[in-house]
């Protein structure tokens, strides 16, 4: 009797491991949720460039003023040393130009730097971000199955003692009813009943 229980309890025990198998067979794959951000990330400083119109035409403007002043030089009848200002004048409003753009040009690459210093922390938060997501998923799915892999061995093993206990209390019944028997026999009774011969 209490070997029939314990294959009965392995049976179920062997059918319940086979469901679970099969369910965490079918389970989803863990997606890590920030993978491939890099495509959604960017560095919006990346392509700046130098507003060089304004500094156009602003040369333009100065070589304008340059020539009317020129002409009224030449007009007046001023010597060298109106020309000579004068192409001063054109060489300081030119570096003044060049100057503008300079500066355009390093405030644009210090805005890039920082944007890409930025995109890479981003990118990095990102990426420590999803591994800790799908560290912490795939531990909660171990330590799950850990659980119940242990509620299920010890209620199997708690049945096998129980299957054991009661086969060998059937053992120790038998055992008593021989000896009774034998008694009985050594006393001059009838060996089951018990009752003198």
């Amino acid at each position: 009797m209490g070997g029939a229980a314990r294959r009965k309890a392995r049976k179920r025990q062997k059918k319940l491991m086979k469901q679970i198998e099969k369910l965490e067979g079918e389970r989803q794959e863990i997606i890590n949720p920030y993978a491939g951000i890099e495509g959604m990330l960017s560095n919006p400083f990346a392509n700046l460039t130098v507003a060089t119109q304004a500094a156009e035409m602003q040369a333009q403007q100065t070589d304008l003023s340059l020539a009317s002043t020129l002409d009224t030089l030449r007009a007046t009848g001023s010597g060298a040393g109106g020309a000579t200002a004068l192409a001063q004048a054109a060489l300081s409003s030119k570096q003044g130009v060049s100057a503008s753009i300079a500066q355009q040009e390093a405030q644009n690459e210090k805005l890039r730097a920082q944007g890409q210093a930025q995109l890479e922390k981003q990118l990095a938060a990102a990426k420590v971000s999803g591994e800790q997501f799908v560290f912490g998923a795939t531990e909660r799915r171990e330590m799950q199955q850990l659980n119940r892999l242990s509620a299920m061995a010890g209620a199997a093993s708690q049945q096998a003692a129980a299957a054991e206990t009661q086969m060998l209390g059937g053992i120790g019944s038998l055992l008593g009813s021989v000896g009774t028997g034998f008694g009985n026999v050594l006393e001059g009774k009838n060996f089951i009943t018990g009752k003198k011969v």
